[in-house]
């Protein structure tokens, strides 16, 4: 059963009714054409009878999964879903099963083997190439990663909270200066990430605006050659920037190291160094700019935890991990099956896809008590928002630091930061890529 729903671009999702108490109530389409694959929990298969549910669907509250998924949490820790082309794969809901699994060398990330699964046709867009990092298996994923491992540590993040710092205080600066309402996405959520991103690669930021565009084609286009061109234009521009690189050398960003220690050298090519930079530069900035701009909204929307974090700014690192955990911004992690696997009395066949559903993974009642309430006092860092096993986020430690600081200096020069407009009316992104806010007015 094919997920039915109509959609563009330019669609955006509004209707944002998350009670403060993290409870959903109903969805607002703005305008929007509706589907029955958005608004019922379950497809129907041609007898009548329920099927697989559809995934992905998009949330009706930014930091609650689908209400369609409810019955996914109910039959953890697999369930058999539906994708957008009618092909079925299998969804992990446990906790549990999902470590297991995502430590699991029998599940590749390899997106051109046959029959790998996708979630929306923008990954269908590229069927020839492995994005470096995320497609490719050992060993192969082991010497990447090496050759930039010593750049995301824990040591180089905490040696980055300086000029982190400065990048927030700006940005605040700039948004004091011209006095309120801002619209937080583009003044703060956006330029900070994409700063220190390009000030740890190398990257010109006077450029900025051209990478963020491609990106945003990139990763949320349902155009197939849409996202084939944007690709093209950022191995362009990357492309260019290497060779300049290793024309004049200067610098000491990951880019200017890994082109004179490797690339000069020999051995690591071009076309892989490219690869590189796109998944660093791309991930680096996108997936903590949704963080910040949906933790805000989050915190806006439950007031008491809101002041707690206010009066005791030590709660920063927990309320960190407690909102990657709530919000689960990367959801639908895919893999495929390369030897038949038994899991919790179920066997995931060889060639069968694998679909991780981190928004109901990091809701699983036997990891997180009252796993629907936001809580700074529990213990959330197993949560598995960044992945789990070797192809776990690189660049976590740096997104641990840049969510501390960015929230915690926005909170504490900010003390009257509110919404600029309805809750309901605040947009946010489609179920088919990562979770945030397209735009989020505020005020103080």
């Amino acid at each position: 059963m094919t997920d039915t729903r109509i959609t563009t671009d330019t669609q955006v999702t509004t209707g944002a009714h998350c009670a403060a108490d993290a409870q959903a109530t109903e969805a607002a389409t703005d305008g929007r054409i509706t589907t029955p694959a958005q608004v019922t929990t379950d497809a129907r298969s041609a007898t009548g009878e329920p099927g697989p549910v559809a995934f992905p669907q998009d949330r009706t509250c930014p930091y609650r999964p689908p209400a369609a998924y409810d019955p996914l949490r109910a039959s953890r820790p697999l369930a058999r879903v539906t994708l957008y082309d009618g092909t079925t794969a299998w969804l992990v809901t446990g906790h549990e099963a999902a470590r297991a699994l995502l430590s699991d060398s029998r599940l590749s990330t390899d997106r051109t083997r046959p029959g790998y699964p996708a979630t929306s046709p923008r990954l269908r867009a590229l069927p020839d190439r492995k994005a470096a990092l995320l497609n490719v298996d050992d060993p192969e994923h082991h010497a990447q990663r090496r050759l930039v491992l010593a750049n995301f540590t824990l040591k180089r993040a905490t040696a980055m909270r300086p000029a982190i710092q400065r990048v927030v205080d700006e940005r605040i600066d700039a948004m004091l200066a011209q006095g309120p309402p801002a619209e937080l996405v583009s003044a703060f959520a956006l330029p900070v990430p994409s700063t220190v991103i390009c000030e740890l690669l190398g990257v010109p930021y006077a450029d900025h605006e051209f990478f963020e565009e491609q990106s945003r084609r990139l990763l949320r286009s349902r155009v197939q050659q849409e996202v084939r061109d944007a690709r093209d234009r950022l191995d362009g521009y990357l492309g260019a920037l290497i060779d300049r690189k290793l024309e004049h050398p200067s610098g000491d960003g990951v880019l200017d190291v890994l082109v004179d220690r490797q690339v000069r050298e020999g051995t690591v090519d071009r076309r892989e160094a490219v690869g590189l930079a796109t998944i660093l530069l791309v991930a680096g900035h996108e997936t903590t700019a949704n963080m910040i701009s949906l933790g805000v909204y989050t915190l806006l929307r439950h007031p008491e935890r809101l002041a707690e974090l206010r009066a005791d700014p030590t709660l920063l690192p927990a309320a960190v991990e407690e909102l990657m955990r709530m919000l689960s911004i990367a959801d639908g992690l895919l893999r495929q099956a390369t030897e038949d696997i038994e899991v919790a009395g179920t066997t995931i066949r060889a060639g069968e896809g694998v679909v991780f559903a981190t928004s109901v993974i990091n809701r699983d009642e036997s990891a997180f008590p009252e796993p629907d309430a936001l809580d700074w006092s529990r213990s959330a860092r197993h949560h598995v928002a960044f992945g789990f096993g070797v192809h776990q986020c690189l660049g976590q430690n740096l997104a641990r630091a840049e969510l501390e600081i960015a929230l915690g200096t926005l909170l504490a020069r900010l003390p009257g930061l509110r919404l600029a407009v309805p809750a309901e009316e605040a947009r946010f992104k489609p179920g088919d890529t990562i979770q945030g806010m397209l735009e989020l007015p505020v005020t103080w």
